[in-house]
């Protein structure tokens, strides 16, 4: 993530917002990582080279008077400024492709930096959120250039009444009626994604200890630690205070969900790792859809592990979603 703005404001109360809001910790992870690593750039050393980075983002308010905000405001038109003078709601405009081909550029602005920190804060996980979509984007194209797994998609949809794109590379480990597992197994990591779906009979299955305690079940019958050990099994790790267990709702492709970010563990401590989750309903037919991914990965980084994930899970669609019309 590149930042382009005034110096002065970036060491002020500004910068440091803007810098705690995109290089927060990553929710769910053993370790401490960021979701974005937030470089600064001087508008006056910004060349061609830094315009081509694929996460800009330019700040800048209308009452600094400083050269390097100037050059900032060059960016926005005169009746553009009016706009920002007479409301002070506005304070973001995106735009993709502005100086290289799959680039996101965002704007933040504002009649004065009071009023712009403001708005950050109430809206801070909306601008989050657009720089994670467009990364999931990216990230979409990547992992499906060399196809999926031969007919995973196909026995989803015929068996599970949705959809689900794996990449190729993934190895199928469990297919029944209501559970899927697939993983990918390298030499420094774990990576697995499942689908657990039951009856759909109330709202309180959303809740963060019915989802556990779901998970759980689910874990306790299909994920085992060791195919070889007969009651060694996968469950939520609940008892570490720095990295609970945490569910959010969310807009998952215009369908109302529950996420949840926690770790997990095996029954017998010898392995661990996170895991992010997202709780759906099938209206129409009726289903309630978990679907996860975790990894184990002791010696990596693990923040584009579970962006990878991530964006795998993000491919889900139930009936309601593949029977709508493309572009709904």
């Amino acid at each position: 993530m590149y930042l382009v703005m005034d110096s002065v404001q970036w060491r002020g109360p500004l910068g440091k917002l803007l810098d705690s809001t995109f290089n927060a910790e990553m929710k769910g992870l053993p370790r401490t990582e960021y979701i974005y690593n937030m470089h600064w750039i001087d508008p006056r050393k910004l060349n061609f080279i830094l315009k081509q980075r694929r996460n800009l983002i330019f700040a800048t308010t209308l009452d600094k008077r400083s050269y390097g905000a100037g050059i900032v405001k060059q960016i926005f038109t005169a009746d553009f400024v009016k706009k920002i003078k007479s409301d002070p709601t506005l304070y973001v405009t995106t735009s993709k492709n502005v100086f290289a081909k799959g680039q996101e550029v965002m704007y933040l602005y504002g009649n004065n930096e009071q009023e712009l920190m403001v708005n950050i804060r109430k809206h801070r996980q909306q601008l989050i959120d657009y720089f994670d979509k467009a990364e999931r984007e990216r990230l979409t194209k990547s992992l499906l250039k060399a196809g999926q797994l031969k007919g995973l998609s196909e026995w989803v949809k015929k068996n599970m009444n949705a959809d689900l794109q794996i990449p190729f590379g993934y190895k199928l480990v469990i297919n029944e009626k209501d559970f899927l597992w697939v993983r990918q197994i390298n030499p420094s990591d774990d990576k697995d994604i499942f689908i657990a779906r039951k009856k759909y009979t109330s709202p309180d299955q959303f809740k963060k200890d019915s989802l556990v305690a779901f998970r759980d079940a689910i874990c306790k019958k299909y994920l085992f630690e060791d195919p070889e050990v007969s009651d060694s099994y996968l469950l939520t790790e609940t008892t570490v205070p720095f990295v609970p267990v945490e569910s959010r709702q969310i807009n998952f492709n215009n369908q109302y969900a529950m996420e949840t970010r926690g770790l997990w563990r095996a029954n017998n401590y010898s392995m661990g790792g996170p895991f992010v989750s997202y709780a759906l309903v099938d209206k129409s037919a009726g289903y309630f859809y978990y679907i996860e991914g975790f990894t184990f990965s002791p010696r990596r980084s693990q923040r584009e592990i579970m962006r990878e994930l991530e964006t795998i899970l993000y491919s889900f669609k139930t009936s309601d979603q593949l029977a709508a019309p493309k572009g709904k």
